[in-house]
């Protein structure tokens, strides 16, 4: 079956950058709202980043500044530039639709690790 595919995840120093990159070939996403998620070991799935069709960007709080969710104009792919990253980042990092995913859609995710 079709599954979102994230990429660009890994182990990187607090303050220190990453950028994560969202894509379903299978999937038209071209319509809809798209969002980030990210879930640390025994914590809820938590919605971090949207933006709608019309490139409209929300953030969560604690993102904010931070993080910078993008998505090219024919909706091929999604990206999240993360800066300033923080160990409270540390999560497993998935996209999907927003602010209801499709839950046959998930993929496995990309690691992302703050940590001395």
């Amino acid at each position: 079956q079709e599954r979102f595919v994230e990429s660009g995840g890994g182990l990187v120093q607090p303050g220190g950058s990453l950028r994560l990159s969202c894509a379903a070939s299978g999937i038209n996403f071209r319509f809809v709202t798209m969002g980030w998620y990210r879930q640390a070991p025994g914590k809820q799935r938590v919605l971090i980043a949207t933006i709608t069709e019309r490139g409209i960007e929300n953030y969560v709080e604690s993102v904010k500044g931070r993080f910078t969710i993008s998505r090219v104009n024919d909706s091929t792919a999604v990206h999240l530039q993360m800066n300033d990253l923080k160990p409270e980042d540390t999560a497993v990092y998935r996209c999907n639709t927003a602010t209801l995913p499709m839950e046959d859609y998930w993929g496995q995710g990309t690691q992302v690790t703050v940590s001395l």
